[in-house]
Order: C-alpha cells, then sequence, then structure tokens
C-alpha cells in the first residue's frame, strides 16, 4: 500500500529528557527505534536525520516571548514558572530548547517530505508533543511539534488538513492552535477530561464549523468500544472533510498497563487503529500521510513494540503479531533497564467489535459518548448524527 516511506531520526533527539524518575523517559524511543533496526523494519524505509526548528518555524504556532523564555531556562537552566518550566510535569534543564527544537524539526521534516512527494507517509516517533500551548509547556511538552508541522503546512498553501490523535490524552494543544480555523480538522479519540488530564475535550468544544471533534470515552474502555468508537466518528468525518493531508498522533498510553491512565486497550487493538488509519490515509488523503509518536509510559512492555508496529504499518509491511523479540534487543533492554523484555509483538487479543451502524445502546456508556460526539459535530458536516 505504500509507496515511499521516511522515518526521520536522530539519535540526539533522546536529549529531550527530564531526568531520572520522569515518565517520559528517552529510553522509550531508544528501544523503539533499537526493535524496529534489529526486526528489519528500518530497511524497508528511507531513515534521514533532521535540523531543529528555527525560532521561526517554532513561532508559527509559539509566541516570541514563550521561545525566548525557552532559550534562557536552556541556558541557565533555572526555572521559569510563568512559562510552566520548571513545573513537576516540565522540569527545567539545560539543552531544553534545543532538545524540544530538534523534536520539532523532525515532524517539520516529515511534513515536508510529504508535501513535496519526497515521500509518500512520514513518521517521526519522537515527536507528538501535543499539550504545549502557544506561550506554556504543558503535560511533558515544550513545543508543540504536530500543531507547528501544521501550520507549516498551511503556510506552504494546504487548504485542508486533518489530525487524528488517538492519545489517551486530549490533544488539547492542537486543538487550541487551530480551534479557530476551518481549514485543520482536529479529532482526539481519549479518556473523558473528567477523570483524566488535562481536563478538556468535551464534546461540546466544536470549534470553527465543527472542526473540532472530540471522542471523550470512559475509563476502562477496552479494544472492542475504542474501535467501535473511532468507527463510528473517524472515517465518515474524514472522508466528509476530505483532506488534502493526514497528520496523526500515536500515543500509546491508551493501553492497559500504562501506569498514568484508565483505558485498558491491547497492543493488538492498538495495531488495528494504526492499520485503520493507514487505510484512511489512501481513502482520504491521496496517501499523504505525517505519524508522529505521543504519550507512553510503560517503557518496555508497551511503548517500543507499538511503535514498532506503527513503523511497519506506515511501511506497508506489518509485522506479524506472533514475531519474537530479537534476542540482542531483549539483553539490551535488560542492560539499560533492568526490565526483562516481552518475547513477541502480541497481547494475544484477537479485537473485535460491533459496527456502529447495527445500532445505537443508550445503556452503554461508550456509545452515549459516541452519540454525544455525533450530535455535536454530525450535523455542522452535513451527516447524520444516528447510525
Amino acid at each position: 500500500m505504500s509507496r515511499s516511506v521516511r522515518v526521520v531520526w536522530d539519535d540526539a533527539l533522546t536529549s529531550y529528557d527530564f531526568g531520572p524518575g520522569h515518565p517520559l523517559a528517552p529510553v522509550r524511543v531508544e528501544l523503539t527505534m533499537a526493535l524496529a533496526r534489529e526486526l528489519g523494519v528500518l530497511d524497508a524505509v528511507e531513515v534521514t536525520g533532521c535540523a531543529p526548528a528555527t525560532d521561526d518555524e517554532l513561532a508559527l504556532v509559539h509566541t516570541r516571548d514563550y521561545i525566548e523564555a525557552v532559550r534562557r531556562v536552556s541556558a541557565t537552566g533555572r526555572p521559569d514558572l510563568f512559562h510552566g518550566l520548571g513545573t513537576e510535569d516540565n522540569p527545567a534543564f539545560t539543552g531544553v530548547h534545543e532538545a524540544s527544537a530538534l523534536i520539532t524539526g523532525a515532524s517539520l521534516a516529515a511534513a515536508r517530505a510529504v508535501w513535496t512527494g519526497e515521500a509518500e507517509h512520514a513518521v517521526n516517533v519522537a515527536g507528538g508533543l501535543h499539550h504545549a500551548m502557544p506561550s506554556a509547556a504543558s503535560g511533558f511538552c515544550v513545543y508543540n511539534d504536530p500543531a507547528v508541522a501544521i501550520a507549516w503546512l498551511l503556510a506552504q498553501g494546504a487548504t485542508r488538513v486533518a489530525y487524528v490523535d488517538v492519545d489517551v490524552h486530549h490533544g488539547d494543544g492542537v486543538q487550541a492552535a487551530f480551534y479557530d480555523d476551518p481549514r485543520v480538522l482536529t479529532v482526539s479519540l481519549h479518556e473523558s477530561p473528567q477523570t483524566l488530564f488535562p481536563g478538556t475535550g468535551f464534546p461540546g468544544e466544536t470549534g470553527a464549523e465543527g472542526t473540532a471533534v472530540n471522542v471523550a470515552l470512559p475509563a476502562g474502555c477496552g479494544d472492542g468500544g475504542w474501535l467501535r468508537a473511532f468507527h463510528a466518528v473517524v472515517p465518515p468525518l474524514l472522508r466528509e472533510f476530505a483532506p488534502e493531508i493526514l497528520v496523526t498522533q500515536h500515543g500509546c498510553d491508551s493501553h492497559a498497563l500504562d501506569p498514568l491512565a484508565h483505558l485498558m486497550l491491547s497492543l493488538d487493538g492498538q495495531r488495528a487503529a494504526y492499520a485503520a488509519l493507514h487505510e484512511l490515509a489512501h481513502e482520504t488523503a491521496g496517501g499523504r500521510w505525517v505519524v508522529t509518536g505521543g504519550g507512553g509510559y510503560e517503557l518496555v512492555q508497551v511503548v517500543p513494540r507499538a511503535w514498532t508496529h506503527l513503523i511497519s504499518e506506515v511501511a506497508g509491511r506489518p509485522l506479524d503479531p506472533a514475531t519474537a523479540t530479537p534476542p540482542e534487543w531483549r539483553r539490551m533492554t535488560k542492560e539499560r533497564t533492568g526490565q526483562t523484555a516481552p518475547l513477541t509483538l502480541t497481547d494475544g487479543r484477537k479485537p473485535e467489535f460491533a459496527d456502529f451502524s447495527a445500532g445505537y445502546d443508550p445503556a452503554d456508556p461508550i456509545d452515549r459518548a459516541v452519540m454525544a460526539t455525533r450530535k455535536a459535530v454530525f450535523p455542522l458536516h452535513g451527516l447524520d448524527p444516528l447510525p
């Protein structure tokens, strides 16, 4: 399905490091790339480096005052609480600007490759820092690389960009950046803001002409319910919106083992979401697909396997879930983390779901969440909210 695929990677992307004990440990992307390399996934793609985003590029989303503040913190390591740096979520550290600008530069490189036609799909697994606001760091995110990439695409002349965010946390920073811009459709499927950070992402947040879409799922939602909700909302909207390019964020913290959230997806359910978005990229956006990572805090059991599957799906060569993890990767994982690595690429699940078109059950909290979203936005797109 995929013609040409680019993976943007530089070992320096692991310098985005808030220090020992912080949930967003860079070893998660280090282990991802090592696993993908050992399994031959990277043999099927073009791996390229990247340059840090310039201040002008960052200013497509962020204020100049904020960029200057991040630079000051970066030079001194001293907190700037007014701009959200030096908090428990976003500790201040020397070099934070350079590390954050490089992640944004990697997402820009992916967007540039797809927009210019150098690649049909491009992925930056180190990206997806979707909480950063125009003038403040938030939720482990300093610069909002998906928003900057989308803003860059608009500056190049794109008139319809769709962004789909499957992180367990609401993609609030990206939504905020384009809330009043009907050229950008933002769709976020996340745990209900009643039980999880950042406390936003209710169905009534609909933006300009219904182009902000939020599916707020109840805690405990597993593969079947999540996939039912996804297919009830995302494909109809993407088909109607007909984007020129699709940007997706793939936080894998919806997994049952993730320590920071309360959804119950398996690795196999997440793989099904990757495959569905791949198909939709071809069906609705002419194959133009920019992919980022995102959250994910089970550093050994989940993130490396999830995103290795993601890269292989983007490459059009999905891995067999029963594939064994390579012994060398297991040894590396033990050395780097002290933990025992998983033996295969599957949780042993076979995700199934009942399509929403078969009927709506008002007693089901997942169906109620779906209907709340469909009622809020479907009519604004000329779609019938009823199944």
